[in-house]
């Protein structure tokens, strides 16, 4: 199986050293389109690479090459890529790749591209990086009917908030993450749950047969995460996490990202540093977990070889029906309220009374000695209730003259969950 590479970066050279590592893969590298291709070509990780193999610049070098069977795609965006992709693929070569925002905003046309010319468009690098969700779940789990999916999509944010449980700001560990790589220079589709997002899409896709728009569901930020609610949540018997959510509800798929309370009794709590972790609830298997690393060079090097193997052996790709569903972010859940309020008389009574007004009912109150005044901590938790009452009070309660800051509205995942068995 003769590969076109298209990109030789992080990801590019650890597919080309993963590739030389194995004996009689059946797998060889011929032609590598790079831009700056001199200064790649020079590099060490070059020395991995096949000496006959065709450097080039010129993308058309590699998709129109006598000798490419498979067109792997490891550049990211969207951009040309769709356009190059469409080209390969009409050209009747295989195409794998690790893209998650193709696939997620372009992937139906794209499969329907691939069926209509008989080759195959593979994508298990595109979620969880080395973890084998992608193929799970499309073949070992296509007998089962899966209601829901869960888990933990994005290793930058389960770094950062895995990190921050022994007590540190959220700053102080981006920064960190910065420098060891897990995290870019502009972090904001990390953080903002965008990544995650693209990736729930594809799952959605795969495992409820749910064709879902990204732009359509709601993604929040785990940027407005601090130490002290590390300390709330504990004593309530959770942590934090960066979690992503799809259920089918009655024609329609509830789904959401963002950063939630998770029993610690949850393997998702469990999750730490950059690994990533996907729980699907089934009808009749009921729940399943796949965890391990889901970024880095290697890890993802070993999901693209994998495909391309597949490829190589003729491997039938499952193909599962999909239609287009509505996305309903509203969720009836208990919900984790922090407030930084300049303490004075009748605070509590006043938050009170606008969650009576909007029909949210107070489960517990926790306020922690040791705080200025000016700045004071303290936090509310609710019953189960929709998000949407909650956001609407939570809007109300920020007019409020003695809030310091915006309050803090998380939801909280309940401990009879599936997946928090």
């Amino acid at each position: 199986m003769r590969v076109g590479l298209l990109g030789f970066g992080t990801v590019g050279s650890s597919f080309a050293e993963v590739l030389a590592a194995q004996e009689g893969a059946g797998v060889r590298i011929t032609r590598i389109f790079n831009r700056g291709v001199e200064r790649k070509r020079s590099h060490e990780r070059a020395r991995f690479v096949p000496a006959e193999a065709v450097w080039t610049e010129r993308v058309e070098d590699v998709l129109e090459a006598a000798d490419v069977d498979v067109v792997v795609e490891l550049l990211g965006g969207l951009g040309p890529v769709e356009n190059w992709l469409r080209a390969a693929l009409l050209a009747g070569r295989h195409v794998v790749t690790a893209n998650k925002q193709l696939i997620a905003y372009r992937g139906a046309d794209l499969f329907a591209l691939a069926a209509e010319k008989g080759v195959q468009l593979l994508y298990g690098a595109a979620v969880a990086g080395g973890v084998p969700v992608i193929p799970g779940v499309a073949q070992g789990l296509s007998g089962d009917r899966l209601t829901r999916i869960s888990g933990i999509l994005n290793g930058t944010c389960n770094f950062i908030l895995s990190s921050m449980e022994s007590g540190a700001e959220y700053q102080e560990v981006l920064d960190r993450a910065q420098a060891a790589g897990y995290a870019e220079a502009d972090p904001s589709a990390d953080v903002d749950g965008l990544d995650a997002r693209a990736k729930l899409c594809i799952l959605a896709r795969l495992a409820l047969h749910a064709e879902i728009d990204p732009e359509q569901i709601p993604a929040e930020t785990i940027a407005s995460i601090s130490a002290v609610d590390f300390a709330y949540a504990r004593e309530l018997g959770c942590t934090l996490r960066q979690v992503s959510r799809a259920e089918l509800l009655d024609g329609m798929v509830s789904a959401g990202v963002g950063p939630m309370l998770v029993p610690r009794s949850s393997p998702i709590a469990w999750s730490h540093g950059t690994r990533n972790m996907v729980v699907t609830s089934g009808r009749f298997g009921g729940d399943v977990v796949f965890s391990g690393h889901g970024a880095g060079g290697h890890p993802t090097a070993v999901a693209v070889l994998s495909d391309v193997r597949a490829i190589a052996e003729n491997s039938a790709q499952v193909r599962l029906p999909a239609r287009r569903m509505k996305v309903v972010g509203d969720a009836v859940a208990p919900h984790y309220l922090r407030f930084v309020v300049a303490d004075e008389p009748g605070i509590v009574a006043a938050i009170a009374g606008v969650l009576a007004r909007h029909q949210v009912n107070i489960d517990s109150l926790l306020q922690h000695r040791g705080y200025p005044a000016e700045r004071l901590p303290f936090v509310i938790t609710t019953e189960p209730c929709l998000s949407s009452k909650v956001g609407r009070a939570v809007a109300e309660m920020a007019a409020l003259p003695f809030m310091v800051q915006p309050p803090l509205c998380l939801q909280m995942l309940v401990a009879d969950d599936p997946e928090t068995v």
